[in-house]
């Protein structure tokens, strides 16, 4: 087993890398206790080629090499469920994969299901089954055990021949195009971008009234640039029914923010307590951030939950003929927008989308199709012009 301990020879398995055709990438990292996540490990393998794991841990290690292998533009970056990897090499490396594949993704488009397990793909596509044992492992503990460093070798050298097999059906399919347009969405650097600024909309407020927005708004980025700055979870600052509750009803004082029940005994005291009563203050102050989810235009009509039934039940039936993940095709809200003759922008009446659920959706609202029964299975029927 290849372990990397040193940037002398991190900067020599890089150059053994740098010619594959694609590199299979993992790492394995805590954030139970941080609120960046701590990057105890990573994992890379190419076809034929070496498979090891770097020790970021290691004294005096420099990952700069690996984070230029990364950004190499015809080196194909193969990951499973990436997004808290490419969180990672974005704010540690300052790069994203590309080009990348999740094969993730790729399995959905390939029909095996909504967030398919790394696991399942590996029994399925390689015959193989995983030793999970070492799932839980404190891996910024050192020494790591054989076991639990095969685990994690484990990860990247069974993931060579998922992506073989993945990209084969989707090229047998022609679908490749259906998972490069979801991993486009993976690439957008304002996804690892954590503005505070933002925070509030982590807790999906159902209100557009200005005030408790405008608090709500301030008080969420007052806890973020905490949790930030002293580098643990926001939950660990304050909860978030607390910054709810507070926005409800903002206490102006130090006694009002005590009587507030999810807010600990002491806070309104301390410094963070102080530093919050100011946040509240000013967010009082502050226009309303913009919203505009929160604040569209009413609906002419609401959707019948039967109009919204039928068009969920078509989309599992379209789904399953097509092989692919109802959810890689439409949400909830889809579904709504569409029973609600709200078709504007809707990724859904476009593209691949169209073609599998997006055109019958439209054809079943306007009366051109219909769902029936035929030997106890549900099934489309075309309606024939009068």
């Amino acid at each position: 087993m290849r372990i990397v301990e040193n940037t002398a020879g991190l900067e020599q398995l890089a150059g053994e890398l740098e010619n594959a055709p694609y590199i299979a990438l993992d790492t394995e990292f805590m954030r139970d206790q941080t609120y960046w996540p701590k990057l105890c490990l990573m994992q890379v393998a190419a076809p034929n080629g070496p498979a090891a794991i770097i020790d970021p841990l290691a004294n005096g290690m420099d990952l700069a090499p690996i984070y230029r292998l990364i950004a190499k533009p015809e080196l194909v970056k193969v990951l499973h469920a990436a997004r808290q990897d490419i969180e990672i090499f974005w704010h540690q490396g300052d790069v994203i994969p590309d080009p990348l594949f999740d094969t993730q993704i790729a399995a959905m488009v390939c029909g095996f299901g909504d967030s398919a397990s790394y696991e399942t793909l590996v029994r399925k596509l390689t015959n193989a089954e995983l030793d999970k044992s070492a799932r839980f492992t404190d891996w910024s503990r050192r020494p790591l055990s054989n076991r639990q460093l095969e685990y994690a070798l484990g990860d990247v050298t069974h993931l060579c021949q998922v992506y073989e097999k993945l990209a084969a059906e989707l090229h047998r399919t022609g679908r490749e195009s259906w998972v490069q347009e979801e991993i486009a969405a993976l690439k957008d650097e304002d996804l690892y971008e954590l503005d505070p600024a933002n925070a509030w909309k982590r807790l999906k407020p159902r209100t557009s009234n200005k005030r408790f927005l405008s608090v709500l708004a301030a008080v969420s980025a007052w806890r973020e640039i905490e949790a930030q700055t002293r580098d643990v979870p926001r939950q660990r600052i304050l909860r978030d029914e607390a910054l709810l509750e507070i926005a409800a009803h903002p206490p102006e004082h130090a006694e009002g923010l005590e009587r507030i029940r999810a807010v600990p005994k002491g806070f309104a005291a301390s410094r963070s307590g102080k530093a919050l009563l100011e946040a509240i203050a000013a967010g009082l102050n502050l226009p309303p951030p913009n919203t505009p989810d929160i604040m569209r235009p009413r609906r002419r009509r609401e959707p019948s939950q039967s109009t919204v039934d039928l068009l969920k039940t078509l989309l599992r039936l379209k789904a399953e003929e097509a092989k692919v993940a109802p959810r890689l095709i439409a949400g909830s809200d889809d579904i709504e927008k569409i029973a609600a003759c709200e078709d504007d922008g809707l990724a859904v009446l476009h593209g691949w989308r169209a073609e599998v659920f997006g055109n019958d959706a439209i054809a079943l609202r306007e009366g051109k199709l219909a769902l029936a029964l035929e030997r106890g299975e549900a099934v489309v029927v075309e309606l024939e012009d009068e």
